[in-house]
């Protein structure tokens, strides 16, 4: 006769969540296995309100504190399930949207107004930054740490805690 009670359900449950997360961890780290590392690629536009930008000076402006690029496009349907992260974030932490693969300024423009976005946008009609930065698709979270290294690369959806954390974690690095 066998006395031994079977392992308490919750065991089963941490195993099945740490499984879940590194699977998640190792897809993330494979996709973003082409993104550049150390300090992050400089490049230079203009933005939707007309201003020239140059990732360099942006820098400067925001001294001491880490800075997200968020790369997103019009018809990706999970930038739009992302962006009310984007927007929860945008007034207290740094940060540059760029419009990959979105048509003009005068195209995104309109884009940003419909839906309510309010971020400071460079527009990418070419898909050339996104191709600079290594990326295969959007949406795409790039945190660059006080010194303008590059700390985290996110692909796909990703959490408002998540992107405080990594950009609060970033901004450690320096302090």
């Amino acid at each position: 006769m066998n006395d031994k009670k079977p392992p308490p359900r919750w065991r089963s449950w941490l195993l099945e969540g740490l499984l879940f997360a590194a699977i998640f961890i190792g897809i993330q780290l494979w996709q973003a296995r082409d993104t550049p590392r150390g300090a992050a690629p400089a490049f230079s536009g203009q933005r939707l309100d007309g201003s020239l930008f140059q990732l360099t000076d942006w820098r400067r402006e925001h001294p001491g504190e880490a800075v997200l690029i968020y790369f997103w496009a019009d018809w990706c349907p999970v930038c739009r399930t992302t962006a009310g992260n984007i927007s929860a974030i945008a007034d207290e932490w740094p940060l540059l949207s760029i419009a990959s693969q979105s048509g003009d300024a005068a195209q995104i423009g309109k884009v940003m107004a419909e839906r309510g976005y309010a971020w400071p946008t460079l527009p990418d009609p070419t898909g050339a930054l996104m191709q600079q930065y290594g990326l295969p698709g959007v949406p795409a979270c790039i945190v660059l740490d006080p010194a303008g290294n590059i700390r985290f690369v996110t692909l796909g959806y990703t959490s408002e805690l998540g992107l405080r954390l990594r950009l609060w974690w970033a901004g450690l690095e320096n302090t």
